[in-house]
């Protein structure tokens, strides 16, 4: 179940798992898993990354991220067949996410033996880019017709806990993201306030902003691990981010208010 209409779909680089994630689901719906469980389980898959990183088995370590980034679809898909949407995973979600994301760049910093500034960098780099991704990608599905609704296009208040999860844990996890995440919030959202003014994002243009989704990252780490390149990923991903004041002058440009498809 997508995340957003039909009519509101594009070709998303960084969601490659969601068809087996999909298929998967199909198949566990009816059983007692629960979607953060699922969470747990990818978070095992990240932390399997960092120890196949730290002990040179890089073709294996890009496995695991690869992995992880489909079981990280499983979980809020779940939750969408089931009808339980939740604040509680969408919080834990993402800050599993940042936290894996720091351990992935330590564990490449621990074994290229690299600068700290350029692994810290990096780590900031990788955040500013999914970041940057996921302010358009949530402005799409709020105004997308029966798009999910669980994230906000600004996070700034605790939401109210859905019947069927905690209110404290709600609490506790909306603290944890917005001491994770607030600064990176703020940066984008500089960058460019008046992108929820725009009726419509072409498809084409969320597709290039795809190119910053966790899953594609995660897809180009793993690939620069398996073709024995773990010395670039880092300055890599400081480069990458070279793409972002493009994609700001199109979106500025180009993609006004009273831009359609």
């Amino acid at each position: 179940m997508s995340k957003l209409s039909s009519g509101e779909k594009f070709l998303d680089l960084s969601d490659y798992g969601r068809p087996v994630a999909t298929s998967v689901v199909k198949r566990i719906s009816d059983t007692g898993i629960t979607p953060v469980q699922i969470t747990l389980i990818f978070g095992f898959c990240g932390l399997s990354a960092v120890f196949f990183i730290l002990n040179g088995f890089y073709i294996t370590a890009g496995i695991f991220l690869v992995l992880k980034s489909i079981i990280d679809a499983m979980d809020g898909e779940l939750a969408r067949v089931r009808k339980t949407p939740s604040f509680t995973g969408r919080y834990l979600d993402s800050v599993f996410d940042i936290i894996l994301n720091a351990m992935f760049v330590l564990a490449v910093w621990s074994v290229t033996g690299q600068s700290l500034w350029i692994a810290i960098t990096a780590f900031f780099c990788i955040q500013l880019q999914g970041t940057f991704y996921n302010y358009y990608y949530v402005i799409v599905r709020h105004f997308s017709a029966g798009g999910d609704r669980t994230s906000s296009i600004f996070e700034t208040e605790t939401p109210k806990a859905f019947p069927h999860e905690s209110q404290r844990s709600v609490d506790v996890l909306f603290f944890l993201y917005t001491l994770s995440y607030s600064l990176f919030d703020k940066i984008v959202y500089a960058l460019d306030r008046k992108a929820s003014t725009v009726i419509r994002f072409p498809r084409w243009f969320m597709t290039l902003c795809s190119l910053y989704g966790l899953g594609f990252q995660l897809l180009v780490f793993a690939l620069l691990l398996a073709t024995g390149n773990i010395g670039i990923i880092l300055p890599f991903f400081i480069a990458y981010s070279v793409f972002i004041p493009v994609l700001l002058i199109i979106r500025k440009v180009f993609l006004t208010e009273r831009e359609a498809r």
